[in-house]
């Protein structure tokens, strides 16, 4: 497979030592599956700023995985960030951290699904921030875009379950969103 270009979207200040664990997954075994965003470098910049950024590094990317953690689905970026990765026909896909331990040796709550706050139209293809549909020709997003929770309790095994199923995680979101007009 090809190295994607990958998007992480994240609540920063709640799960960036549980993202730092998925975002190098490539790099521990030096094989490096994916490249990220630097979201550390532009999150304290004006409002105008970071979207201009998010728009321009979502531009090199090919998917948007939102790392889902206790409180991600109500955060203002991570909800402009999966909007502007479905308009510029990204793949889209959530995978679940609550599980992985952060700096404190702690896990969190499970955060409810982002994908849930969003429609789509299938016919002229916007997206809409509202979470039930319009009309008939409206659907969730979250019936779209697939998420991914590991089966395993404790943090060193939700580690390698993601490690395991990321690269296809990957693969089949941008599949998916192919099916769907740009």
């Amino acid at each position: 497979m090809a190295i994607r270009q990958v998007f992480f979207s994240f609540h920063f200040s709640n799960d960036v030592w549980r993202t730092g664990q998925i975002r190098n997954i490539g790099v521990v075994e030096s094989q490096p599956i994916f490249s990220d965003n630097g979201w550390e470098k532009v999150r304290l910049k004006s409002d105008t700023s970071i979207k201009s950024w998010i728009d321009n590094e979502m531009k090199k990317r090919s998917c948007l995985v939102v790392l889902i953690g206790s409180e991600t689905s109500s955060r203002k970026w991570v909800r402009y960030e999966i909007e502007q990765a479905w308009k510029q026909g990204k793949g889209i896909v959530g995978i679940y951290i609550h599980n992985l331990e952060d700096i404190e040796g702690k896990q969190s709550s499970k955060g409810a699904n982002p994908f849930k706050n969003f429609c789509i139209d299938k016919t002229f293809n916007y997206i809409a921030q509202h979470d039930l549909p319009a009309d008939s020709n409206e659907i969730r997003l979250s019936s779209i875009c697939s998420t991914y929770e590991s089966s395993y309790q404790t943090s060193k095994y939700v580690y390698k379950d993601i490690k395991d199923n990321i690269e296809l995680l990957i693969e089949e979101a941008i599949q998916i969103r192919n099916r769907y007009p740009k």
